[in-house]
Parts: structure tokens; C-alpha cells; sequence
């Protein structure tokens, strides 16, 4: 090989030797009190942090607590790592199961989408179709020695139709297939249960033996069918620690030994675009089936995860963001260690998937695993202080959630409403932080598009709880009269506010006329055309210089309700109707705005 001039030398040593590499020079030597000094520089700077407040008060100014109410530090420190109670990581190796979702009613619609799912990067598929539709014709083609497919909460006829169809299978089938049974989920939710005269439980364990005897999976222990009625992470794990414990009592009664029931059950959880929370559970739920196992007296047997990306945080409008959150939800599952990953459709609220937003959910695993590499490391978030505390304090909260359920008979219908009052308690709490936006969604409390057009789908539709839906029912019926938007003063001193008033109208289905830039009362006068709700929008000098006059003579002109974006008082403008400044109980805003625009 010629030798090229300017050329590098070729190294001697491919690798440093050990100890010898350096990334920090000797004078850096920083501790967490040099990081307080930095970050209360910055929370003064932005009126965070007051400015005799000792520096330390930034570990405050930013910890958030969870709806758990663990409290999450803006850092992690070595000290996080002091008195943890759990130990166990993620043994996943190389990339995860590609599980594409499939739904609808019709089994050729189902096989025509299955194919190309499995042409293009999916390794397994998703059924969640209707009682009736023949299985048979929904899988033609796919080989179910190579590609495993699962079942969405079926009924015992759905789970044999399956279990016939591996059983013809020429080769031996995947052991990753699933029966899917489920009897759970369908008895505290009323998702209907299997008939024929057999018991639950007999039904439960008849099909999970069918499973035993083909080489496959029998049970799934359903997470997200509490996730999608609001649940909280804790509630979730210890929601399928108790129906996995329940699992495990119902199979070895029927005479299968621990460690045989174990490998035959699948959990299923939510993955949101919390990333960190959700990379926690996950790991979570692995430390707490293992200790489960533990106490029975099984040997270790690996908790199988297949997990769904968040429904509840899906949204019908703007539904573009939904490949945002999915793609964090993805990405979080993957690294929490999960084997398998069904990225639900931008699309699916607005009705059935189509073809493409079936490819974006597929693609969002492949370009993870082959261009991102996130599967290339196993479990890549270990170690790191701040997850591992949370992994920990999610692992104790779920614990707790157990210990309430067991102490409440375990699964049964006492336990079940606990665990529902206690959901409905959290849904609770979550609302109140979707109300004033402390817990904020793009494109639906914050920064809506007010003239959308939606993407059209065949209609389709399940049943759980969405986030923003009080957001969204104001959307679907906006009101036929916009607010005026009485900006004060030039653009540049007005748009901050009046942007805000702006996306905050919007978010529930009012439009706004604005009067543009402005230097008196007469000029916004000029562009006021008689709406009956008017909002002052400019700086508090303006406010001060000439917003009283402003709001008397929109009064005379006829304007019935004034609104003050920003806070009324003596140093702005006291004879207004209401306001809208950060904080504000966003949803009781706009329904008191809504109510005086249809009057």
C-alpha cells in the first residue's frame, strides 16, 4: 500500500492501557456544591430562585414528585446508591421482538396487513380482532415457526383457534407464541369471560396446558389494562404482581410446579414518554417478579416483557406528536430491557391504522435497533444513580401495592376495589396537572393547531382513559364566535401574552380576532366588532397606563365578559371578569368562556 503525505502514523496500540485513559484534566475537581452554585446562577436568572436563597435550594426548585409521590432529585449522586433495597437488571441481549399490532374485524384486511408487517421488519405480530373472525384466514401465509404471534384479552374460543393452528403448524412452533389467556383482566374489568359451562379458573388452566404441550406460552399478566384506566407505575406493578401471584396459586393447585407456571406467563406494561419512569418500571417489575419467585420457591426464572406504548398519553388532535411520544415510549421499553415492543400507531385514535402509520410504529423499533443501536448494550441505563434510585423506589412502592392487595384477600373483587378506588384516586390527581397545565401535552394543552384538518380513518375504537380528553370533547365542538384579542401596544411588546391567551383559547375550541399593533384605546376600539368576550393582552405598564380606560370603553361598546391575560390587581387592571395567567385552571377557564360565548 502506498504511503499517503500528511498521512497519521498508524497507532502501536489500538487500545490505552488500563487506568491510562484520562477524560478529565487535574483541575477538574467538582463536586455537587460547585453544581448548586452553577444551577442557582441560572434559576436567579430566570426568577426561580430567590436571591437570598442559599444555593442549595435548587435541589428543590427542581425535584418533581411522582404520582407514586417518590421524589425524583434534577441529578443523580453516588449517595443515591446508599441503603437501595433491590437488586436484578434487564438480561435481554441483542434487539427485542418486533411486535407489530393488528386490529379490526376482518381477517383478510388483518392477513393483507400481517404480510407486509412481516415483509418489512416485524419478527412477531399482535392480534387484537373480534370474536368471530377466523383466525385461520387473519394468519394464512404467516409461519408461525419463525414469527410468534400473542392475543389481545381473547376469550377461550380465540385462544383454541390459536392453539389449533400452531398444532398443524410443519415445524415445531416458536416458543414465543401465546395463547394469551387472561381471565384477570376480563373478571375485574368485564371484558366478558368464557362460557361452556367451565369455571374460570378451569378454562384458565386447560388453556395454559394446551400451551405447555405445544412449546409455547399460555398466560399474560395484563398491566396495561390498569395503565389504560389511569393507573399510576407503582399501582400497575403491584397490579400484575398480584395476578401473577394469583397465576402461579391457580396453576400449581392444577398440579404444574412453580418454575412451569412461571415460564408459561408473559407480562404486558405500559411504556409512556416518561422516559426515565418508564425505564425504572420495567426494571422494577423484573426485581419484583424475581423476589415473588423467590418466596415461592422457584429457581430463576426471567420475567418475559412484552411491552405496549401508553394509549392513554395518544392524542386525536395533532396526532403527528403521537410518533414523538411513541418513539420516547419505544426507546425507554428497549432500554428498560424489554423483549418485546408493540408501538401502537400515530393513527390508532382517529380510528383503524392505515398502511402508514402502521410502517411509521414498525420502523420506530428498526431504526432503534439498526441505526441507533440501542439494543447493542445490555441494559445500558444500569448503573446510572438516578435510575437506579428510581428503579429502587419504584420496586419498594410496588411492593406496597402488593402488600395492599394480599392484605385485602389478594385477586378477588374486594381487592379489585381497592386497586380501583386507588386508580380513580390517582386519574384524579392526574387531571388536576392536565387542568392547569402543570402536567402540559403538546398539541392539545399546549401549542394546539385550531385549523387542523384530520387525517381520515375507517372507524375503530377501544375502550380506556386518553389524558387530554377533556381538551379534545371542547375541540370537537369549537364555539361559533371567536374572543377578541384587544392586544395593547406594539407587536413586540404584546405577542408574549397574546400568544399565550392565543394557545390557551385554542386548547378548548375557541378562536380568537386580534386587533394587532395598537398605541390607544381608540385604535383597538377600530378593530373591535362587537364579540361578547374580549381579552386584554399587553404589558403590566400598559395595563397600568390605559387599561381601565380601555376595559370601560369596550364595555359601552359592548363587550359582556373582559378577561385579563395576566393577573389583575392595582399595579394592572382590577375591573375585569377573569383571567388567564400560568397556572391557571386551564379546563374551568375555557368552560367558563365557552358558557359566555353561547349565551
Amino acid at each position: 500500500m502506498t504511503d499517503l503525505e500528511g498521512g497519521l502514523d498508524e497507532p502501536e496500540d489500538l487500545q490505552p492501557a488500563a487506568g491510562s485513559l484520562k477524560l478529565v484534566g487535574d483541575d477538574d475537581t467538582y463536586d455537587a456544591s460547585a453544581w448548586e452554585t452553577a444551577t442557582a446562577a441560572v434559576l436567579r436568572k430566570a426568577r426561580r430562585l430567590g436571591e437570598d436563597a442559599p444555593d442549595s435550594d435548587v435541589w428543590a426548585a427542581l425535584a418533581r414528585t411522582t404520582l407514586d409521590g417518590i421524589e425524583v432529585a434534577p441529578i443523580g449522586q453516588p449517595s443515591d446508591l446508599d441503603g437501595l433495597t433491590s437488586s436484578g437488571r434487564p438480561t435481554r441481549t441483542g434487539a427485542w421482538d418486533v411486535r407489530t399490532p393488528l386490529v379490526g374485524d376482518d381477517a383478510a384486511a388483518v392477513n393483507e396487513a400481517a404480510l407486509v408487517d412481516l415483509d418489512n421488519g416485524a419478527t412477531s405480530l399482535h392480534l387484537e380482532i373480534e370474536p368471530g373472525t377466523d383466525l385461520a384466514v387473519a394468519l394464512r401465509g404467516v409461519l408461525l415457526d419463525l414469527a410468534p404471534v400473542s392475543l389481545e384479552r381473547p376469550g377461550a374460543a380465540q385462544s383454541e383457534a390459536l392453539a389449533r393452528l400452531l398444532e398443524d403448524t410443519p415445524n415445531d412452533p416458536h416458543p414465543g407464541n401465546n395463547l394469551s389467556a387472561d381471565p384477570a383482566t376480563a373478571l375485574t374489568f368485564g371484558e366478558g369471560i368464557p362460557d361452556g359451562g367451565r369455571s374460570v379458573a378451569d378454562s384458565f388452566v386447560e388453556t395454559v396446558r394446551r400451551a405447555q404441550s405445544l412449546g409455547v406460552l399460555g398466560a399474560v399478566v395484563d398491566g396495561t389494562a390498569l395503565h389504560d384506566r389511569g393507573a399510576s407505575d407503582a399501582q400497575e406493578l403491584g397490579w400484575t404482581m398480584a395476578v401473577g401471584v394469583h397465576y402461579l396459586r391457580l396453576l400449581t393447585d392444577a398440579g404444574f410446579s412453580v418454575d412451569e407456571a412461571a415460564a408459561l406467563i408473559e407480562f404486558r406494561y405500559a411504556a409512556t414518554d416518561e422516559q426515565f419512569p418508564t425505564i425504572a418500571k420495567l426494571r422494577a417489575a423484573r426485581r419484583l417478579w424475581g423476589r415473588v419467585l423467590e418466596a415461592s420457591g422457584a429457581s430463576e426464572v426471567p420475567q418475559r416483557q412484552h411491552v405496549v406504548t401508553s394509549r392513554a398519553m395518544m392524542s386525536k388532535y395533532d396526532p403527528w406528536v403521537n410518533m414523538l411520544r411513541g418513539t420516547i415510549a419505544a426507546f425507554a421499553a428497549g432500554v428498560g430491557g424489554a423483549d418485546a415492543v408493540t408501538v401502537v400507531p400515530f393513527d390508532e385514535r382517529l380510528g383503524q391504522p392505515d398502511a402508514f402509520g402502521r410502517r411509521i410504529a414498525r420502523n420506530t423499533s428498526s431504526l432503534l435497533i439498526e441505526e441507533s443501536h440501542v439494543a447493542a448494550v445490555t441494559d445500558p441505563a444500569g448503573g446510572s444513580y438516578a435510575v437506579e434510585k428510581l428503579t429502587d423506589d419504584l420496586a419498594v412502592a410496588g411492593w406496597a401495592e402488593l402488600g395492599r392487595i394480599e392484605a385485602d384477600g389478594g385477586f378477588g373483587e374486594q381487592a379489585a376495589a381497592g386497586v380501583k378506588e386507588r386508580v380513580a384516586a390517582v386519574r384524579a390527581q392526574r387531571d388536576e396537572g392536565v387542568a392547569d397545565r402543570s402536567r402540559p401535552l403538546t398539541g392539545i394543552s399546549e401549542f394546539p393547531h385550531l385549523g387542523e384538518t384530520l387525517p381520515e380513518r375507517e372507524p375503530w375504537g377501544r375502550a380506556g382513559i386518553h389524558y387530554g380528553s377533556a381538551y379534545e370533547d371542547m375541540r370537537a365542538q369549537p364555539t361559533s364566535q371567536p374572543v377578541f384579542l384587544a392586544t395593547m401596544g406594539p407587536i413586540a411588546a404584546h405577542t408574549a401574552r397574546a400568544t399565550f391567551a392565543t394557545n390557551l383559547f385554542a386548547a378548548g375550541g375557541v378562536a380568537v380576532e386580534a386587533a394587532g399593533a395598537t398605541s390607544d384605546t381608540a385604535s383597538v376600539l377600530e378593530a373591535y366588532a362587537g364579540q361578547p368576550v374580549v381579552c386584554l393582552a399587553g404589558t403590566d405598564a400598559a395595563y397600568a397606563d390605559w387599561g381601565a380606560d380601555l376595559v370601560a370603553a369596550l364595555r359601552a361598546a359592548g363587550a359582556s365578559y373582559v378577561v385579563l391575560a395576566g393577573k389583575p390587581g392595582d399595579r394592572t387592571v382590577t375591573d375585569v371578569d377573569d383571567s388567564c395567567a400560568m397556572g391557571v385552571d386551564a379546563l374551568g377557564f375555557l368552560g367558563r368562556i365557552r358558557e359566555e360565548l353561547t349565551r
